[in-house]
């Protein structure tokens, strides 16, 4: 393998990111802590909203792993700006994440890089409070 090769190549490419999404995605709608938080619940939580919120968790997947640019939704903040998203929900969102990774057998490099870039939009997605004196 040569040392070269982006994360979305080591990942398996389109198909088996496609295919970890998939299961990600009903992982998500089927989480409570996740859908605890309303604004969330109704962001992605219809099943009928499956689909299309699969297509554009992959491409932000693909593209976010250094794979062709092909994500067509907000970028971060905009996306997440009015659903009050916790540390602890983005946490349950990483667990799933994570837990997804290892379901798949990303292998622990992989795995660390791509958790690496989720923790990196933490700030994007985590509604920022003033701190309380």
């Amino acid at each position: 393998m040569s040392e070269q090769q982006s994360l979305y190549d080591r990942l398996g490419g389109i198909y088996a990111i496609a295919g970890a999404v998939d299961i990600l995605v009903d992982r998500l709608f089927a989480n409570a802590s996740v859908n605890a938080n309303e604004g969330v619940h109704a962001h992605h939580g219809d099943p009928a909203n499956a689909p299309g919120y699969k297509f554009l968790v992959t491409a932000w997947s693909v593209q976010a792993a250094g794979g062709p640019r092909c994500y067509p939704g907000m970028d971060m903040i905009t996306a997440h700006e009015t659903l009050e998203i916790t540390d602890e929900q983005f946490d349950a969102v990483a667990l799933e994440i994570s837990s997804t990774l290892n379901f798949c057998g990303v292998p622990t490099p992989e795995h660390t890089e791509f958790m690496d870039i989720i923790e990196s939009y933490r700030s994007e997605v985590v509604e920022q409070r003033p701190k309380v004196a």
